[in-house]
């Protein structure tokens, strides 16, 4: 309670120092001294206290003890696979933000210093003391250097862009750049304290190997990032998945992955070049960013209410393809850059990742404006940190959204957004649950449904009721739960649905990669579903017992799988999992392999993959595949 009340002081008493010493004092003196006075109790050496107006900062030059080098680079998956021929290596996400090394002498934080040019950087020590996540002490005495990233995550920029206005300097240009202009100000260096830090690297220590430097930060209060340890090249596509969606839907920048060994011994062995270490090797897309203008600015209702900006624009071509639509994150990215039609855009895609918007390169005069209903239901929205929430529990686009979406997951074949619509306008289908009380008369009533397509879909239905709890997780439209997190919170011990219901913040903050405000949300969320769950549950659904995934002749292997089945498609998505392949929801050039029983010309996915001469197998050649 202590920590999370020293944050609320900070920013408290630089919000009113700087608008104080701007001539718009919010507060009187007294109540300001009371605030200070109660900081000063938390935490004496507060760096805050000792704050004079808001300016303060050096550019001091330091030398390191040991060179800050760069990494090799990489855009191959071959590449990591010979590079863990050597032996098990640890991937970390790499962060999109500013190196920085913080010296320890005694306990206490003697200086940080950012990269530089290697072998000198810039002094930031007063700047590194207002960012939360760098303790200012830490139980080792001996003389510590602990290595990492300094970052920007969306909240931060929010807060930052907010400030910024507010001081009459100008708005930062993009997530990307805002670290190295911060950690560069000589004055308004207060504006360190919305930054983030991770810490990956540990000087002067004897542990031997890189999951012990983690642990070490980490009991220190040093955050440090998620990582995955490699023993073979089988896991190496699912972390690159991983990895794609998280440039697509993270709260911080990342452009790749970082693959260090995790023996220290074999990083003695192999050594470094003037350049970069032979231990570490950096896996990046490769991206491609072109300008081009906003047309329009759609809002799209997500299952959970949030409203995602879409950029509809001038058809560019970007990395082999025709792009006409890009996301603009969030409601705060959008007031951030008060974005709207006529604005030229720098937008990237990188490898398959979905085409984002990066930077505003000229600002039309048209005014801005946002949605002040959710375009659905015509409902109340709400903002909730960078999102605009429709509040309505009954909003149709939530509804679909969230239908659609269980269809998805579970695999239910012949049942387009075109069709549920009809089935939710007939009353027909309102919850998930609904989909299993359908009957022949139900789907004959639908326009263009005849008896032999009716049968078809109820037992597509009716088939799905067997499926993992991996599967049901990532189905039912929980806060921030894709597939890979959904795998990692049952391969923890949550491998029931009591366990799941039960299931604290601080019980999934213990499983590695969930952060605090992840665990929030996924646990605050299931409490939310509950109900639905439950009936969900009560039509029948039944889980298979979870596999372990031991690798083999479908190593790394894409699959995507369309129409019917003699089992469960859950159950089959398994066995190619078990044997190291991956399910992918579209055909796409890169997918190897499209299994389906049916021959139907009419199928979106048959045509796709006959079109990219992609090989389309039934469920019995995939079956002598899998041996």
């Amino acid at each position: 309670m202590s920590s999370k009340r020293i944050l609320e002081l900070e920013a408290l008493i630089v919000k009113y120092k700087s608008l104080y010493y701007q001539g718009r004092a919010a507060i009187s003196d007294e109540k300001y001294d009371k605030l200070e006075d109660e900081l000063r109790e938390l935490d004496p050496s507060n760096p805050v206290l000792s704050l004079v107006g808001t300016d303060q900062g050096t550019g001091a030059k330091v030398t390191h003890s040991k060179k800050m080098l760069s990494l090799e680079k990489s855009y191959k998956t071959e590449d990591i696979e010979d590079f863990l021929r050597r032996g098990e290596a640890l991937s970390v996400f790499k962060i999109d933000g500013s190196s920085c090394s913080l010296i320890y002498k005694n306990g206490k934080l003697e200086i940080a210093k950012t990269r530089g040019d290697g072998s000198r950087g810039e002094d930031i020590t007063e700047k590194a003391k207002f960012i939360g996540d760098i303790p200012k002490t830490i139980s080792m005495k001996e003389e510590m250097e602990v290595r990492g990233e300094i970052y920007c995550d969306l909240a931060g920029f929010k807060e930052i862009s907010s400030e910024m206005i507010r001081l009459g300097l100008d708005a930062p240009s993009s997530q990307r750049n805002i670290v190295a202009g911060l950690l560069g100000r000589k004055e308004h260096i207060s504006l360190s304290r919305h930054l983030r830090f991770q810490g990956f690297d540990l000087l002067g220590s004897r542990i031997k190997t890189e999951v012990e430097k983690l642990k070490v930060l980490k009991a220190e209060g040093i955050p440090t990032p998620s990582f995955v340890l490699h023993k073979d090249a089988q896991s190496i596509k699912a972390r690159i998945e991983e990895t794609k969606e998280f440039m697509q839907d993270g709260d911080y920048l990342i452009d790749g992955l970082v693959f260090v060994y995790n023996s220290l011994e074999l990083h003695d062995q192999l050594g470094e070049t003037s350049h970069h270490p032979r231990y570490k090797l950096a896996f990046k897309f490769q991206g491609d960013t072109k300008t081009t203008k906003i047309n329009e600015i759609t809002w799209q209702v997500s299952r959970n209410g949030r409203l995602t900006p879409v950029a509809e624009i001038a058809p560019t071509e970007l990395s082999g393809a025709v792009i006409n639509r890009v996301t603009l994150h969030n409601f705060g990215q959008v007031k951030i850059y008060q974005l709207k039609p006529g604005d030229e855009i720098e937008i990237v895609r990188s490898g398959e990742v979905i085409p984002k918007f990066l930077s505003v390169v000229k600002s039309s005069k048209a005014p801005w404006v946002y949605p002040q209903e959710c375009p659905s239901c015509r409902g109340e929205l709400t903002q909730d940190d960078v999102w605009l929430l429709c509040t309505n529990p009954v909003c149709p686009a939530k509804q679909v959204e969230g239908i659609l979406h269980w269809i998805k997951q579970v695999g239910i074949d012949d049942l387009s957004d075109k069709r549920l619509q009809e089935m939710m306008g007939k009353n027909l289908v309102m919850k998930i649950s609904d989909l299993y009380r359908l009957n022949e008369n139900d789907l004959l009533a639908l326009d263009k449904v005849k008896e032999k397509l009716a049968q078809k879909i109820i037992q597509n239905i009716q088939t799905t009721k067997k499926m993992s709890l991996t599967t049901f997780l990532s189905a039912v439209g929980l806060e921030g739960i894709s597939t890979t997190k959904a795998e990692k919170i049952v391969a923890n011990g949550f491998n029931s649905i009591d366990k799941i219901l039960a299931m604290t913040e601080d019980e999934l903050k213990s499983v590695e990669g969930f952060a605090e405000k992840s665990s929030q949300d996924i646990v605050r969320s299931i409490q939310e579903k509950k109900s639905e769950v439950k009936d969900i549950l009560a039509i029948g659904i039944e889980f298979s017992a979870p596999r372990v995934i031991s690798g083999g002749a479908l190593e790394g292997q894409k699959f995507c799988i369309t129409g019917s089945l003699s089992v469960p498609r859950s159950e089959i998505e398994e066995l190619i999992k078990e044997k190291g392949g991956i399910i992918v929801s579209s055909v796409s050039k890169n997918t190897n392999y499209l299994v389906t029983n049916d021959s139907d010309p009419q199928s979106s996915k048959f045509i796709k993959a006959t079109a990219l001469n992609v090989p389309v197998i039934t469920e019995n050649q995939l079956r002598a595949l899998l041996g």
